[in-house]
C-alpha cells in the first residue's frame, strides 16, 4: 500500500528536501506541499493523505492549532500527523500531542528514520521516544497551566494499567506482549479497549494521560 503523505513546513527548501526522500521510496508519494498551518488543514482535506508531516511553527496557523483542526474533523478521522520538533528547545510538543498528534521527530533526524517513522505512525503506532517524552511531559507538568486528564486509568482493569503503563514507557504490541506474556493481538486489543474507556484518539494520548495520573513518573 502506497502512503500518501502531505508535508507542512514554512521552508520551501525543507518541503523539498522531504518530498525528494519521499518519492524514492516505493511505498510512499507526496501529494501536496503546505507552507502554512491553515494550507495544511485545507490540503488535508482536499488530498486525503493518510499522514501529515507537520511543523509545529509556521505562519498564518501554527502546527498545533492546524494539527487540533485535522483531530476534530471527522471526514479527517483517518488521517495521522507527525510533528517536526526541535524536542530540547521546544515548549509545544505535549500541546500538539494533546492536539492529536501521533508522534514527533526532530528535523536532523536520518532521512531512513524519517521513512520509518512515517510508516510507524501511518501503520497505527504512535512514534514516542522514551526519554525526549519523559523531559518534555516533566517540563509540561511542572507549569502551572498544566490541566488535570479529562479521564484517568482510575476505570481500567490492573492489567489494562499494567499495559498503559508500558505504552507509556514507549513499547510498541510485541514488546507489550513478550512483557506481560501475552500475544501481540492480545496486546493490541488491551490497548484499544484503554483508548476507548480513557477515550483517547491514539497511543500518543495515552501517553499524556499516563505521565498526568501520574500512573508513570517522568524519569522512573
Amino acid at each position: 500500500m502506497t502512503i500518501r503523505v502531505l508535508l507542512a513546513d514554512d521552508q520551501a527548501l525543507v518541503r523539498a528536501a522531504f518530498a525528494m526522500l519521499l518519492e524514492s521510496s516505493p511505498d510512499m508519494t507526496v501529494v501536496g506541499q503546505a507552507a502554512t498551518g491553515r494550507e495544511a488543514v485545507e490540503m488535508a482535506r482536499e488530498e486525503r493523505a493518510d499522514l501529515v508531516v507537520m511543523d509545529i511553527r509556521m505562519p498564518d496557523l501554527d502546527g498545533i492549532e492546524a494539527t487540533r483542526l485535522i483531530a476534530a474533523d471527522e471526514d479527517l478521522a483517518g488521517v495521522k500527523v507527525l510533528v517536526l520538533t526541535t524536542y530540547d528547545t521546544d515548549e509545544n510538543i505535549v500541546e500538539a500531542l494533546r492536539a492529536g498528534a501521533s508522534g514527533f521527530l526532530v528535523k536532523d533526524t536520518r532521512p531512513a528514520e524519517l521513512l520509518e517513522a512515517i510508516r510507524t505512525v501511518a501503520g497505527g503506532e504512535a512514534l514516542l521516544s522514551p526519554g525526549p517524552t519523559s523531559r518534555l511531559i516533566a517540563r509540561f507538568l511542572r507549569s502551572p497551566t498544566a490541566a488535570p486528564p479529562e479521564a484517568g486509568p482510575e476505570c481500567l482493569t490492573d492489567r489494562e494499567r499494567e499495559v498503559l503503563t508500558l505504552v507509556a514507557c514507549g513499547l510498541n504490541n510485541t514488546e507489550i506482549g513478550e512483557a506481560l506474556g501475552l500475544s501481540p493481538l492480545t496486546a493490541k486489543t488491551h490497548v484499544s479497549r484503554i483508548m476507548g474507556k480513557l477515550g483517547a484518539r491514539d497511543r500518543a494520548q495515552l501517553v499524556i494521560v499516563a505521565y498526568e495520573s501520574g500512573l508513570v513518573r517522568p524519569g522512573v
